[in-house]
């Protein structure tokens, strides 16, 4: 076995087996090679988490929007508001929303109220975008006028 001598902080001089430092360097090798996919899989999953948090937020908003919506004497001002409240209370920027048909009042029974709400992925990541870079989401809910 080949002693190689190698002194500490404290200054006595010790011998190391060569095997040692040779293991150690094929550990640093294995992290250079490991670390960048261990980093990309986390940021990737940060990411996926927050799209699946925004797509949820957007149902949640447009559901809440279109229950508004069928409410006699509601208007769109009132299904835009509730919506916007929703989206700011779960921080959610850039957000779209549009009601069809804007006129809500002269609907009568049966006829459907759609709420979509658009928001950019990239706005709302807590990670400088990389999967989802450009990508918008979308969510539309329909509910039938009933009374």
């Amino acid at each position: 076995m080949r002693l190689i001598r190698r002194s500490n902080r404290l200054g006595s001089n010790r011998k190391v087996p060569a095997r040692r430092l040779r293991s150690r360097g094929v550990a640093a090798a294995e992290l250079a090679v490991c670390l960048p996919v261990v980093v990309l899989l986390v940021l990737a999953t940060i990411e996926s988490c927050s799209a699946i948090f925004l797509k949820q937020s957007l149902t949640v908003a447009a559901y809440e929007g279109v229950r508004t919506a069928i409410e006699r004497g509601a208007t769109a001002t009132n299904v835009q508001s509730i919506c916007d409240q929703i989206l700011s209370d779960r921080r959610i920027k850039g957000s779209k929303v549009s009601v069809d048909p804007s006129d809500i009042a002269s609907l009568s029974p049966g006829d459907y109220v759609n709420v979509t709400i658009t928001a950019p992925c990239a706005r709302n990541s807590p990670v400088p975008p990389v999967f989802f870079r450009g990508k918008k989401l979308t969510t539309t809910a329909s509910m039938m006028i009933e009374n």
